[in-house]
């Protein structure tokens, strides 16, 4: 079984800073993408929105709106992602959510998520 579980959300000001975490456990070979995801209030989860991922190898990529506030990292040692934000707007309110692309024993390949962590922004 595979678990990720955020943490660092919170209440903050306009213009202020976060940093989120998502460890991940359980029986994991390895890890491919991993990455954060949000939903805004009022929005389905199919309306959830890539934020920022990272691949295995470091490669990143970012929503516009996101690009030169956020930035994603990881620890692979420690099957961690971790979303750096900064100059926080209102619009950035949402549940911000983690995905992994997990290599398992079973099943071999999944994307598993979080359950997600509130960041609410006033202005």
């Amino acid at each position: 079984q595979v678990q990720l579980v955020e943490s660092g959300g919170g209440l903050v000001q306009a213009g202020g800073s976060l940093r989120l975490s998502c460890a991940t456990s359980g029986s994991i070979f390895s890890i491919n993408a991993m990455g954060w995801y949000r939903q805004a209030p009022g929005k389905q989860r199919e309306q959830r929105e890539l934020v920022a991922a990272i691949t295995s190898g470091g490669g990143t990529l970012y929503e516009d709106s996101v690009k030169g506030r956020f930035t994603i990292s990881r620890d692979n040692a420690k099957n961690t992602v971790y979303l750096q934000m900064n100059s926080l707007k209102p619009e950035d309110t949402a549940v911000y959510y983690c995905n992994a692309e997990v290599f398992s024993d079973y099943p071999p390949i999944k994307d598993y998520w979080g359950k997600g962590t509130l960041v609410t922004v006033s202005s």
